[in-house]
């Protein structure tokens, strides 16, 4: 999967940077973004393992200067493996109401 999110999405908003000692707990656990959002994984230093919980066997490395789209609702995770830092952009479908802050991702929760 690459970094090219559909046509007919709008942005929403980008949560702040992260690194490889602070971010968000759920994200490391299985979660998925909410019905009518896409979410894109940037990536700006060092590099990550991401999991698409229905392909457990392709860990998809993201480096630096990369990044990865996540569809509506498909359970993944992330692996932090060394220094990293990275930031996820929200997107919506057009004829979604708009989700509040946090809302966007069941990983944003920091248990």
């Amino acid at each position: 999967m690459g970094d090219e999110l559909p046509a007919a999405i709008e942005y929403v908003r980008t949560t702040a940077t992260f690194d490889q000692d602070d971010h968000p707990g759920g994200l490391r656990r299985a979660h998925r973004v909410a019905a009518g959002v896409w979410a894109r994984l940037d990536v700006h230093t060092g590099a990550l393992v991401f999991v698409f919980e229905d392909e457990p066997d392709e860990r998809i490395e993201v480096a630096a200067g990369s990044s990865i789209v996540i569809p509506p609702q498909r359970l993944h995770h992330v692996e932090v493996v060394g220094p990293v830092t990275f930031s996820i952009d929200f997107h919506r479908e057009r004829d979604r109401p708009l989700p509040a802050d946090g809302a966007e991702s069941s990983g944003l929760a920091n248990d």
